[in-house]
């Protein structure tokens, strides 16, 4: 969603705008678009970070499996309400429903992964990183005029096998631990997780039952504190220790969404100096080397792993990097497009590290019985940083496109 973020915002006037997909010759011709593509980020992320919010407190009690069949509901409502809309509105509408159920699948799978080995993190990670290079790879495929050439509705409407593919993946592909407790789906009086089973915690099942997915000889990091400390009692308790998680990742999160929703849809290269590209092509192209920088480093943290402490400097660095696109928008320092690639590369490298690393850290350092929760919880703090990028990014565009271009 977040790479047709510029197709959308150019529903209302694709009738009169016939130049769309054609790259500028002078970048003095530039005209900003009277929304933010921040606004398209809120939208995606408000709804996920309040499901995120309420999954630690209520959605717990939701039998996995029928959220799944949620997800897969939302995913499909959201690609066809995009695609058949005819303003920004409702465009908007259609990227809630998708950041509805892109939240309630993330932090169900994240959930889902207390009940399997560390290994597992890594591989959800590598998994993610990789749905987002297909994602944006292939719409940016799609639409491109030297490619595909097809139209943004009719690229939607193939992205379609998304939701049939995720739909295939929990029931045929993964194997969940019979411990797992599975609701009837034609019995709704089913959908609840009976009191007796939510007390059954893994750590009661065996380690064969339990992780079915992993050898069971392997060597893997479930070294966590032991099962037997008391689990906090307290909310702030519970919250206190995952904070030195949270707040770089948070960071993180907030520096590479400030840049891929507020700051690239301003960096903007003529016909020389951006492979003839158009403005909505370079954007796509920009979130394809991010995911790609995102898939490369959440595959990798089974090579490199990171100690927490090396999370603030991931912030930090991202935080640079923000810095340095913001005075790239108006001063064009860099002359062509093909730097900035290598730049957007880098981002997404370094958000694609501080997420597996995070993740990692808090399966394995985590008391097992307080695990589903943290993993759960620690799901909201990129949510949060993306919530507040995208309320930076929307004042920001402003400015910039007032003082250094101007509105359609």
């Amino acid at each position: 969603m977040l790479s047709s973020a510029k197709d959308i915002l150019d529903i209302d006037k694709k009738s009169n705008d016939t130049d769309n997909e054609v790259c500028i010759p002078d970048i003095s011709k530039f005209k900003c678009s009277s929304i933010s593509t921040g606004a398209v980020l809120l939208a995606d992320i408000i709804p996920s970070l309040v499901i995120k919010s309420l999954a630690p407190i209520f959605l717990y009690k939701l039998a996995y499996n029928v959220r799944i069949i949620l997800t897969v509901i939302l995913m499909t409502a959201s690609f066809l309400v995009v695609a058949f809309s005819t303003s920004v509105t409702i465009g908007l509408f259609g990227v809630t429903l998708a950041s509805l159920g892109a939240g309630l699948g993330e932090v169900t799978f994240l959930s889902l992964s207390s009940n399997f080995k560390n290994d597992v993190v890594s591989t959800w990670s590598s998994g993610t990183g990789g749905a987002g290079v297909f994602g944006a790879l292939t719409y940016a495929m799609l639409t491109e005029r030297s490619m595909m050439g097809l139209a943004p509705q009719t690229s939607l409407m193939v992205m379609l096998i998304v939701p049939v593919m995720f739909f295939l993946t929990y029931w045929k592909l993964l194997i969940s631990p019979p411990a797992i407790y599975k609701a009837v789906l034609w019995k709704p009086q089913s959908y609840l997780i009976p009191q007796d089973a939510r007390s059954r915690h893994p750590s009661e099942v065996s380690d064969e039952q339990n992780r079915p997915l992993i050898d069971s000889n392997s060597s893997g990091e479930e070294e966590g504190l032991p099962s037997s400390q008391p689990e906090p009692q307290t909310f702030w308790q519970k919250i206190r220790p995952l904070l030195k998680f949270m707040l770089p990742l948070s960071t993180v999160y907030f520096g590479e969404y400030f840049i891929n929703q507020g700051l690239v849809e301003l960096m903007v290269f003529d016909c020389s100096h951006g492979f003839s590209m158009s403005v909505s092509s370079q954007y796509r192209w920009y979130q394809v080397l991010y995911q790609i920088g995102v898939f490369v480093s959440r595959s990798s943290s089974s090579f490199i792993v990171l100690l927490w402490r090396t999370l603030p400097l991931l912030a930090f660095l991202q935080l640079m990097n923000a810095t340095g696109i913001l005075i790239q928008t108006t001063s064009r320092l860099i002359p062509h497009i093909f730097f900035i690639f290598w730049w957007i590369l880098f981002e997404g490298f370094l958000g694609g590290a501080a997420y597996v690393n995070t993740f990692r850290m808090v399966h394995k350092d985590i008391p097992i019985a307080s695990r589903e929760f943290a993993m759960s919880f620690v799901s909201t703090s990129d949510s949060f940083g993306i919530l507040l990028a995208g309320f930076a990014a929307i004042p920001v565009h402003n400015y910039i496109c007032n003082t250094f271009y101007q509105f359609f």
